[in-house]
């Protein structure tokens, strides 16, 4: 028996049949497929499943797809959906951010929720902020540089828009 959930996704509604015990990352990757958001550990230690339900960080892997029914999710793709690179993306490509990848969807994720709290964080706050994700290739260091590329590059933008 299945229910069906009303859901928003990257600024589109879905509506679909789904089982009670189907997870959100899977509901995202194989009925809706959206494969940016991966399937890491399934219990949400590394992080790579992170998407954003109503603005906040989730781990993808421990919510079931009945729990964001009526809410609003973004996925890494929904970050760019014209193409153009998000700014936190952009930081990734600029300061080598990323090796294997694997990781890079949900730290991504991550760190557009930590700038909208904080939009001028510290080293420590940033590394705070990914705790939560994990990274077997970088050592982190360029993926903290990624994040400070970002932030400067949105505050530099809102001072050019108060001034303009």
């Amino acid at each position: 028996m299945g229910y069906t959930i009303r859901v928003k996704v990257n600024g589109r509604d879905y509506e679909n049949d789904v089982e009670p015990r189907l997870l959100l990352v899977y509901y995202l990757r194989e009925i809706l497929s959206l494969t940016g958001t991966h399937i890491g550990c399934e219990t949400s230690i590394c992080g790579a499943c992170t998407v954003l339900l109503d603005g906040e960080a989730v781990k993808s892997c421990t919510l079931l797809a009945v729990q964001a029914a009526g809410s609003e999710v973004t996925t890494i793709e929904g970050l760019a959906p014209d193409g153009t690179l998000h700014t936190m993306q952009e930081g990734f490509w600029e300061e080598h951010g990323l090796q294997c990848g694997f990781c890079t969807p949900g730290m991504i994720m991550a760190a557009c929720q930590l700038l909208k709290r904080n939009a001028n964080p510290s080293e420590e706050q940033i590394r705070h902020g990914l705790d939560g994700n994990l990274c077997r290739c970088t050592g982190y260091q360029h993926i903290v540089n990624a994040v400070e590329h970002a932030a400067r590059k949105l505050r530099e933008s809102k001072v050019a828009s108060a001034s303009g």
